[in-house]
């Protein structure tokens, strides 16, 4: 990672854009030195756009993330080990190696968001404001951004290199190249989010600033770190951690803008022109519609040959595919279901493809320019890890009804009723697999399923899970690859060659 944060915050300047274009138009990062790039409000508020506009990156968590997420779960399979000398293919696979350069693309991406906040940190005390309550709120959105991205590279990678400063020399970049513990980075991001819960950032964001962090989105993310670090870290602490992700948890919901899930629907989420309206999301990374550089483009992208439901654009491929896996998890009468995939006929492809995320309107055109925003955290979400909380605190009665909130809305039987059947029973045993399972089809297709697999699975839970399915269902991902080294990513080689007794490699690569 040396060589990485030497590149990014050495002697450029990690800030994009002007404070009187749109949120999303930003420049090259790399145009001024450091030491003349922040001297005033204007500057630091060019500089958070620029640790916003990184989130975008599909390398990162913007919405073409799926390689290692969705692609790496049992949700989406990549069937082409061809293209891209089959890096990709890697991942659906588990057949990664070190020296995979998507790996490393990955990795790099998401220290970007963390070296571009680390940089507005140390200037921002420095500079005069109109207003010190903008300063504290610019603290606190880049502390979050910070936090997001050690949450994901901790859970993807184990121990990383955990760096809270601007680096400025070859000396002290060496010095902080090496992986802290698992511990040490969970702490440092329970650190940074508890000042932001505490910072006077808005409960909700306006509509002309969606996108930016809130304090519904603190809450809601620190309650997923501790219920994360409760289910994942060997501690006597887990009950400790449960308790504070439902406390947190409990927080963010109870700052909702709506009296009951129910109330909003479904299809309404996804709706591009409720994207700066609908009270169920908390936290989106924005795409501008009809914009061709900071347009979406996940609507065309899974439209199928013969289709239009997603966009104008004129498809010739499958479009966004999915494993019979997970078409088989589509319970009947779901409302999610003829929501999210469609069946296409035109015989070059006679099979289900992704329809959760369209756009097909005029402004978009035939271009596939959508509007659609990457939606990281929504009430739904918050409300099943609410149910995840009271199940470890064994606390069955509230878990089932933070689980039924979300059933409820997709016009389905209670979990209480779903018991009676021997299908469904049969499926998931317990508590715990009903949760997962409703996981799965309320957010599919949305970058949760992996981090939901190693969340309530150990390594080896994780291998039994994986290689107990039906490898029919599973295309040509041989799923016998699968092993408890696949629990984590690999270290990419570029980062162990640096110091390989400090960069140390996962076991199993």
């Amino acid at each position: 990672m040396k060589k990485y944060i030497l590149i990014i915050t050495g002697p450029l300047l990690l800030m994009l854009g002007g404070c009187k274009k749109d949120f999303l138009e930003q420049t090259n990062p790399n145009a001024v030195s450091v030491e003349r790039g922040f001297n005033t409000e204007t500057d630091i508020t060019n500089g958070v756009y620029g640790a916003y506009q990184a989130l975008r990156s599909n390398n990162c968590i913007g919405e073409g993330a799926s390689t290692w997420t969705d692609d790496r779960s049992d949700d989406v399979n990549s069937t082409d080990n061809q293209s891209n000398n089959g890096e990709p293919f890697q991942f659906t696979a588990f057949s990664l190696v070190a020296s995979n350069t998507w790996l490393q693309n990955h990795w790099t991406a998401l220290y970007v968001p963390i070296s571009r906040a680390n940089l507005i940190l140390s200037y921002i005390g420095t500079v005069p404001f109109a207003s010190d309550a903008t300063r504290t709120q610019y603290i606190a959105e880049m502390k979050f951004i910070r936090a997001l991205m050690y949450f994901n590279l901790v859970r993807e990678f184990g121990a990383v290199p955990l760096v809270t400063e601007k680096l400025t020399s070859a000396e002290q970049a060496d010095a902080l190249t090496f992986r802290a513990s698992r511990e040490e980075v969970y702490a440092q991001i329970v650190k940074d989010l508890k000042e932001v819960v505490a910072s006077n950032l808005p409960v909700v964001q306006p509509a002309a600033n969606k996108g930016r962090v809130s304090l519904q989105a603190a809450n809601g993310l620190l309650g997923q770190v501790y219920l994360t670090m409760g289910a994942t870290l060997a501690s006597p602490n887990a009950t400790e951690y449960f308790t504070n992700a439902k406390n947190y948890l409990l927080a963010c919901y109870n700052q909702k803008g709506f009296a009951k899930l129910a109330d909003i629907p479904y299809k309404d989420v996804f709706d591009v022109n409720m994207k700066n309206t609908n009270p169920e999301i908390i936290f989106q990374v924005a795409y501008k519609q009809g914009d061709p550089t900071y347009r979406s483009s996940i609507a065309a992208n899974n439209q199928a040959r013969g289709e239009t439901i997603n966009s104008l654009v004129v498809s010739t491929g499958a479009g966004g595919t999915l494993t019979n896996d997970l078409l088989k998890e589509f319970e009947t009468g779901d409302s999610r279901t003829n929501f999210s995939i469609k069946f296409a006929s035109a015989p070059a492809v006679q099979a289900y493809f992704i329809t959760k995320f369209r756009d097909a309107s005029a402004a978009a055109s035939n271009l596939g320019y959508g509007g659609n925003d990457c939606i990281i955290m929504r009430y739904a979400d918050i409300i099943l890890n609410l149910s995840e909380a009271y199940m470890y605190l064994n606390d069955n009665a509230n878990a089932v009804l933070y689980l039924n909130m979300v059933r409820e809305r997709a016009g389905m039987p209670s979990y209480e009723t779903m018991l009676l059947d021997p299908v469904y029973k049969s499926r998931y045993a317990t508590l715990k697999l009903a949760i997962l399972h409703e996981r799965r089809i309320e957010l599919a297709f949305e970058h949760h399923r992996w981090h939901d697999l190693t969340r309530f699975f150990n390594a080896t839970e994780l291998v039994s899970y994986i290689r107990s399915k039906n490898q029919a269902d599973y295309n040509n991902s041989p799923l016998t690859n699968c092993t408890t080294k696949d629990y984590y990513f690999p270290i990419p080689l570029n980062e162990v060659k640096l110091n390989p007794a400090k960069m140390f490699q996962n076991p199993g690569y």
